[in-house]
């Protein structure tokens, strides 16, 4: 009796790139893509936004070949965000295409271009269905959740980019990373209540109510900010990892937090430092003097006491 087996694709790393719209997603990729290949990886950049024109990095597969945002609008006369929702729906009953087109590089290290929706990945399950197919073919992939760093500067802004993220990781069901992008423009809009390493591991949220609270028109929503953050801090699942894409160390950082994410750090694809795996093994990757270092670079401090600081606050 002989028994038909069929072959196993082989295992294939890669990061889904989302967040909102303006948060730096492109812009990751082409910059992630650059140090990648300067690694020594074969890298291929897959653009699942159906709207998104003149790509800056050189583009292997492009959803835009199956379906496009302008025919979507122009033949259902459908507005730009429920042009996007048919679009992915599109995408996800034609996933046909799409395994044949990423066939076609089995030894390849993937970047997956998201669109900036967020209703994508909060409620609606087109792409959490696409994200699972990919799993099904063999891919490990880590979400990388972009957002920008200057909504640190403002508390209200802060606490709903926490609510967001948080709940993307629960809807995305993946391995996932949140970044702070934008870091040398942080404090483009305002000066920080707290020092950095408050924001990327999301600290007792109790001080950023009190600083909140401040607000006059704020203050009469404090209960509903103190459940929000009770929220987020029950499920104890949102930090984040500081990034600007210019700066080598940073985009190190986050390539460490994304590859222990997904496992690539445990493969043997290419050449590694023992320390570097047997840290991520037993969880020991402390990110301080990483964080403390990009407060220095790119936060300005203050020459005031901490008795002058606490009278602001």
């Amino acid at each position: 009796m002989s028994k038909q087996t069929q072959a196993k694709p082989s295992l294939r790393f890669g990061q889904v790139v989302i967040g909102p719209p303006g948060s730096g997603k492109t812009t990751y990729c082409q910059g992630m893509q650059e140090f990648l290949t300067h690694l020594g990886r074969k890298v291929v950049v897959v653009n699942m936004d159906p709207a998104n024109e003149g790509i800056p990095y050189s583009c292997a597969v492009d959803i835009s070949e199956l379906v496009t945002l302008d025919d979507v609008m122009e033949g259902l006369k459908l507005g730009p965000n429920g042009g996007l929702l048919y679009c992915m729906e599109y995408v996800e009953a034609n996933l046909d295409w799409l395994e044949e087109k990423l066939k076609q590089y089995s030894d390849c290290y993937f970047l997956f271009d998201c669109p900036g929706q967020v209703e994508l990945y909060t409620h609606q399950n087109s792409v959490k269905n696409i994200f699972s197919q990919l799993a099904k073919w063999n891919f490990r992939l880590t979400a990388v959740h972009l957002v920008d760093s200057h909504y640190c500067a403002d508390p209200a802004k802060f606490i709903s980019v926490l609510c967001t993220s948080l709940s993307t990781m629960l809807h995305v069901e993946l391995p996932h990373v949140n970044v702070l992008s934008k870091m040398d423009l942080m404090e483009q809009y305002g000066k920080l209540a707290f020092n950095l390493d408050f924001y990327t591991e999301v600290m007792d949220l109790t001080y950023l109510l009190d600083h909140l609270a401040a607000d006059p028109f704020f203050k009469k929503f404090r209960h509903l900010n103190e459940k929000l953050a009770e929220v987020v801090q029950d499920y104890s699942l949102v930090s984040f990892v500081p990034l600007n894409v210019q700066d080598k160390e940073s985009m190190i950082q986050v390539l460490r937090a994304v590859d222990k994410a997904n496992g690539y750090c445990f493969g043997d694809l290419e050449e590694r430092n023992l320390q570097a795996m047997m840290s991520a093994a037993v969880g020991a990757d402390f990110q301080f003097n990483s964080t403390l270092g990009v407060q220095e670079r790119y936060v300005e401090t203050s020459g005031k006491t901490v008795e002058e600081e606490m009278m602001e606050l």
